[in-house]
């Protein structure tokens, strides 16, 4: 969330869960490094084929590491927030939690929850893309290494655009609505969305404030707290222009992403032309539905007329592992191992992540995910979600916002507004 303040976002679920793992102590000379410890790991990949590759990784650490229990906590995006959320709220975290790094893992930092991993990752941090870094490093220290990184565009059916007579995926805002119009025109839903978990719906207007003020318009909001700039509410009348095509499939607002009815397999079974996703968009719609295959594209956001913003400037942010700080030595141990040239390989030849290691991108074998990668390689500036980049407070009021105006209850003027009152206020 925000590289100035930065809210705690997290606290205890279950007593005794979290903050430190379970470790038995040392008898009669048996050496401290083979008391046995528990690590507790959060994470939030659900599905395949992460879901059971990182199940893997931890029994394997387990053989390599007799005296080491891993006690795994899968959850989905929404859940996996407001358990996480609870703890670190009550002062613990777990020993190894998924972190999108920002404003949101740099409250944890401030609140003295995450250890700093800066001397024990040393010898294993050259090895690492600057870019995949950058969200969980803070004055000159590093928090978490990386698992992922990517960014979000919009996922295509290749068959339904031709059936609309769309030729080429859209390169202006304009086109784009162009496109939604011709879609909708030809019988088709134009844009699946899980308007019920909100997260999804503000990657709309983050990238139309991208797209229209440029990224210094988003950075410099993280500084003075300011949203009510006309760039900001032109993005929210960007937004209601589409929102008024309605372009979403039928009963949107409760729907979810990755639920049998949701985003992702309402995309995954050909009944919406569009979803505006991240990079683990493809795992998420094989798992949940049928799956397009050769029939998926995928393209960056569009310009907009106008806008300082440029195509190749990317929003998104990957994933990674933070160690809590009371956890024990073998929780660092862990991330290393997880982040090692061959075992990390591995998930990205499966198509679940695109590299974080220098020297990866032979892995990838999706043609999508390829260009998903290129676009990185390629991209002028990166700007991570704004529910990360920003203090937990402000990030939940941008999707709060955002999925009002979504559901018309609010306006773009009422958006800044409240986004502003809230950022003001922490």
């Amino acid at each position: 969330m925000r590289r100035s303040l930065v809210l705690v976002a997290t606290a205890l679920l279950l007593a005794g869960c979290g903050g430190g793992g379970t470790a038995e102590p040392a008898r009669s000379g048996k050496p401290a490094s083979a008391a046995k410890v528990t690590l507790e790991w959060w994470h939030l990949s659900t599905s395949e084929p992460l879901k059971t590759m990182w199940a893997t990784r931890a029994k394997e650490f387990e053989a390599a590491h007799p005296n080491v229990t891993m006690k795994l906590t899968v959850l989905e995006n929404d859940a996996y927030k407001a358990k996480l959320t609870t703890l670190t709220q009550s002062g613990k975290a777990p020993d190894l939690f998924a972190t999108w790094g920002g404003g949101v893992l740099k409250q944890q930092i401030d609140a003295g929850l995450v250890k700093d991993i800066t001397t024990d990752a040393a010898p294993v941090m050259n090895g690492f893309t600057k870019a995949s870094l950058a969200a969980y490093q803070f004055d000159g220290k590093t928090y978490a290494l990386p698992t992922d990184i990517g960014m979000v565009g919009f996922w295509y059916n290749k068959q339904l655009f031709a059936k609309a007579g769309i030729t080429a995926p859209p390169t202006t805002w304009t086109q784009f609505l162009d496109a939604v119009k011709k879609l909708k025109a030809a019988g088709t839903t134009p844009i699946a969305l899980a308007g019920k978990e909100k997260w999804p719906g503000h990657y709309y207007w983050a990238y139309l404030a991208m797209r229209i003020g440029g990224l210094p318009a988003l950075q410099q909001a993280g500084v003075d707290h300011d949203f009510t700039k006309p760039d900001f509410v032109a993005a929210g009348q960007q937004l209601k222009a589409l929102v008024d095509l309605q372009p979403f499939q039928k009963g949107f607002l409760g729907a979810g992403y990755g639920t049998p009815d949701g985003q992702a397999a309402t995309m995954s079974n050909g009944k919406a032309a569009m979803e505006l996703m991240g990079q683990w968009a493809p795992t998420v719609q094989a798992s949940s539905g049928k799956g397009l295959g050769d029939n998926l594209g995928f393209f960056p956001f569009p310009t907009v007329d106008g806008g300082k913003g440029a195509i190749t400037e990317a929003f998104g942010g990957g994933g990674g592992i933070a160690v809590g700080a009371d956890a024990p030595a073998e929780a660092v141990e862990f991330v290393k191992f997880m982040t090692e040239e061959g075992n990390h390989a591995k998930a990205v030849e499966s198509g679940g992540v695109l590299p974080v290691l220098k020297g990866e991108e032979s892995a990838v074998k999706d043609a999508n995910l390829k260009v998903v990668a290129q676009s990185l390689a390629s991209a002028t500036g990166f700007q991570l979600f704004l529910d990360q980049a920003y203090p937990p407070a402000v990030g939940q009021e941008v999707n709060d916002s955002v999925a009002q105006l979504i559901g018309g209850t609010k306006t773009p003027q009422q958006v800044v507004e409240a986004i502003t009152e809230v950022a003001k206020s922490e």
